[in-house]
């Protein structure tokens, strides 16, 4: 799959571009590739969608050296690859911490936004700043920042391991090995979700909440997924029972099917909306 590559204001963003259809766009988690979404694409394809996985800035084949690594930055690097492609509006996906970009884009530019798929979500209400950078930068320092995020990876598969883990954990190491590319996913966790998470309640687009019931990174994923349905005007939450945190990639064919349904519903929404137009 060859990769394309597109400029934007203070940086290259690095994407693949496979199908015919409405556009679906989407973004990994911070600390992997785009290529997270490598068993959801061949199902959205065949249905008949335009699937651009992107990767985030500093992280996968992106730049490195962004001049800022907040909800609203990464929101305008979606709206960017958007508008270049072509093909809108379009449905956002986003794992984690791409799940405030969805939203922002959102936010920023509504009309061009059909529809969200938010998996394992972290838009919470914001914690200390300083907190939360004193913990990413102890946990991520220059020296074992590497290895520790090596030994969490698994964790957040605690269902089903897909059989090519071992070599996608591989590659997501040797990425963050790369000159900038710790230092940027230290940048990225620092960052609060706090002005995406004051505007919860300003998101028109249909959204869809997928969680997964062992989600590592939560307390209690179920109640986290349900107080931000909560806050989200059009929301609908799906909790995947036993799933960590990567929970479409452990459980693919049910993840796929819950979001091929989802976006038909967009769909179907939007053709019914436009006859009572007419």
């Amino acid at each position: 799959m060859p990769t394309h590559y597109l400029q934007v204001t203070d940086g290259i963003i690095a994407f693949d571009d496979q199908g015919q259809g409405p556009l679906v766009l989407c973004m990994p988690a911070g600390g992997d590739l785009r290529s997270e979404y490598r068993y959801l694409t061949p199902q959205l394809v065949a249905a008949g969608y335009r699937v651009v996985t992107m990767d985030m800035r500093g992280q996968g084949e992106s730049s490195v050296n962004w001049l800022a690594y907040t909800d609203a930055a990464l929101g305008s690097d979606m709206l960017a690859l958007m508008k270049h492609l072509g093909t809108l509006p379009a449905f956002l996906i986003g794992t984690s911490k791409a799940t405030g970009a969805a939203l922002q884009a959102s936010l920023q530019e509504p009309t061009l936004v059909r529809g969200l798929v938010l998996i394992g979500p972290f838009v919470a209400a914001p914690r200390s700043a300083l907190l939360t950078k004193l913990t990413v930068s102890l946990l991520l320092a220059p020296l074992w920042g590497v290895a520790m995020f090596r030994s969490y990876f698994p964790r957040m598969y605690p269902k089903a391991r897909p059989t090519d883990f071992e070599e996608h954990r591989r590659r997501v190491m040797a990425m963050l090995k790369e000159p900038g590319r710790l230092r940027a996913l230290r940048q990225l966790f620092s960052e609060s979700s706090g002005e995406t998470y004051a505007r919860h309640g300003e998101v028109q687009a249909p959204t869809l909440i997928l969680m997964g019931s062992r989600d590592p990174d939560f307390k209690a994923p179920e109640q986290e997924a349900l107080t931000l349905a909560g806050r989200l005007p059009h929301a609908t939450v799906q909790i995947i029972e036993g799933a960590g945190h990567h929970l479409h990639v452990e459980e693919p064919e049910v993840v796929g099917q819950s979001i091929l349904a989802f976006l038909e519903t967009c769909q179907q929404s939007i053709a019914s909306s436009l006859q009572e137009v007419r």
